[in-house]
């Protein structure tokens, strides 16, 4: 397996638009649509690939805040994280942790942080995966129920 920060092209981001509607129709998130272009341009990319096929992508964009918070001071460089997706047949191989080192150590001389945000159907998983497993810190959480 191979993870590396790609170059967008027509091919790239049809590919991830596929895997992006595999995502979609597995429910397992809240509200998730599959990407469109605009969703994807503008973003770094980094994907696996097995076999010269993309297995699972990270893609996000650098930012800089805008104010302090508990979390952060005002003008830190952070990376903010819009999707990491690994195709079902691949899970559990330690891919997604991977991919996010990946991106961690290529970044880490020009960012402060790495953010994201979550909508899962299974948040017992993600705290697992985003906590226990690549040491990121709980900060807020946006709760519903229907009535």
């Amino acid at each position: 397996m191979i993870i590396k920060e790609i170059e967008l092209s027509e091919d790239i981001i049809n590919v991830l638009i596929t895997l992006s509607e595999e995502w979609e129709k597995e429910n397992s998130c809240y509200g998730y649509r599959k990407n469109t272009i605009d969703d994807i341009e503008g973003n770094r990319v980094f994907v696996a690939e097995e076999n010269d096929e993309i297995i699972g992508y990270l893609f996000g964009h650098k930012d800089i805040t805008k104010e302090d918070t508990t979390i952060y001071k005002n003008n830190e460089d952070f990376f903010e994280i819009e999707e990491l997706y690994v195709r079902k047949d691949y899970r559990s191989q330690g891919i997604g942790s991977k991919l996010f080192k990946y991106v961690e150590e290529e970044l880490k001389d020009d960012i402060q942080l790495i953010m994201l945000s979550t909508a899962t159907k299974n948040y017992k998983a993600i705290l697992h995966f985003y906590i226990e497993e690549l040491g990121m810190e709980f900060w807020s959480a946006r709760l519903f129920k229907r009535i």
